[in-house]
């Protein structure tokens, strides 16, 4: 694939003392799905308004197909934006918001009734050409958004918190969609959002950004299964944090004393013996075992917390030292109390060692 976006030690400063964004460097494939991820205040948002020309950078390149736009203002540029409130205009119908842009391109009548009708069609909502944005559904007005800012054929589409405004199940239904539409049109999508579901479910690549910069990016997969910091597995997915000491190294398998055992761990880093680490455990990478199983690489602790979730428990387990983890349980289609464990149940668990996530130094407060 062809590079579509190139960021090239991008920064933005405010002031003397807050830098936005700190020294980025990026590229975006053609046709791509990126998602910029991260809490409130990482520069995620400026990153895409950098991109899309409604800020400056005061520092770096940005180009657009290998033509370098990083001072050109919006409308010079192959890029268009979905904004949170999807920024409809309220006096016009459904078919002159979506018309808005193509009339200002000096578009014919025809060319523009073509691709309106290509762009409602597309989102599943030509039946509503002459409604107002007052009378259609959150769900609806986004994807009116979608189809104003798909009809003007951009290089780049840029999301800016797309299904924020949508209640939770209208939001999951739209996931799917959205990724779909981006599939049928094939224009490189980058979205910025602080939901870890959301990227995990869309995107074809994740960029994690903290305080500025770049934490972790790879596609969903790797950011879940392989985090590069206890930032990024803290933020992607449920992890449980103990505090370790590495025990022995063996044939790329580290040995960690925990919570009054002991845990082998695959690390992706090379940590001396005796080092203070913290480790990473996902809910349900960690098993229960049947009472008599045998098994490697377990701990022993007691239930001491009982979690509904619908699909099944999460059981918080107090480990011999105090320290804490949790554990999922999958559930039968019906649910007896003699699938509730009692608090104070001896367990034992177990996790394989490449589910063992281990990083330097103590757990952080």
């Amino acid at each position: 694939m062809a590079t579509i976006i190139e960021l090239d030690h991008i920064s933005k400063q405010y002031g003397p003392d807050i830098l936005g964004v700190d020294d980025i460097s990026l590229n975006v494939e053609d046709g791509e799905f990126v998602t910029l991820l991260g809490p409130s205040g990482c520069g995620k948002s400026t990153l895409l308004r950098m991109i899309g020309g409604f800020e400056e950078p005061t520092g770096g390149c940005i180009r657009l197909a290998g033509e370098d736009v990083t001072f050109s203002p919006p409308y010079r540029r192959a890029v268009n934006m979905v904004f949170q409130d999807y920024a409809l205009f309220p006096h016009m119908t459904v078919g002159d918001n979506v018309a808005y842009g193509l009339k200002l391109m000096g578009c014919s009548p025809r060319e523009i009734d073509t691709r309106v009708f290509d762009a409602l069609h597309l989102v599943g909502l030509y039946d509503k050409l002459k409604l107002y944005p007052h009378q259609l559904s959150g769900g609806q007005r986004q994807r009116i958004a979608l189809a104003r800012a798909i009809v003007r054929r951009p290089k780049v589409l840029l999301l800016d918190e797309p299904l924020s405004a949508l209640d939770a199940k209208l939001r999951e239904q739209m996931q799917t969609e959205l990724k779909q539409l981006q599939e049928k049109v094939g224009i490189t999508f980058i979205m910025v959002t602080h939901d870890q579901t959301e990227a995990l479910v869309m995107s074809d690549r994740i960029v994690v950004m903290e305080k500025g910069r770049i934490a972790q990016e790879g596609t969903p997969q790797q950011l879940y299964d392989h985090p590069a910091s206890r930032y990024v597995a803290n933020f992607i997915g449920t992890t449980t944090f103990l505090p370790g000491v590495t025990e022995s190294i063996s044939d790329g398998t580290t040995r960690i004393a925990i919570g009054g055992g002991a845990l082998d761990a695959v690390a992706d880093i090379a940590l001396p013996v005796g080092e203070a680490v913290t480790i990473g455990l996902r809910p349900e990478k960690v098993r229960l075992l049947e009472e008599g199983e045998a098994s490697t690489n377990t701990l022993s602790g007691k239930i001491c917390e009982v979690i509904y979730y619908g699909l099944g428990l999460r059981l918080g387990i107090e480990l011999a030292g105090g320290a804490r983890l949790y554990a999922d349980k999958l559930l039968p289609d019906t649910l007896s109390r003699s699938h509730v464990p009692p608090l104070g149940q001896p367990v034992r668990l177990a996790v394989q060692p490449h589910n063992v996530f281990v990083f330097p130094g103590e757990v952080e407060a």
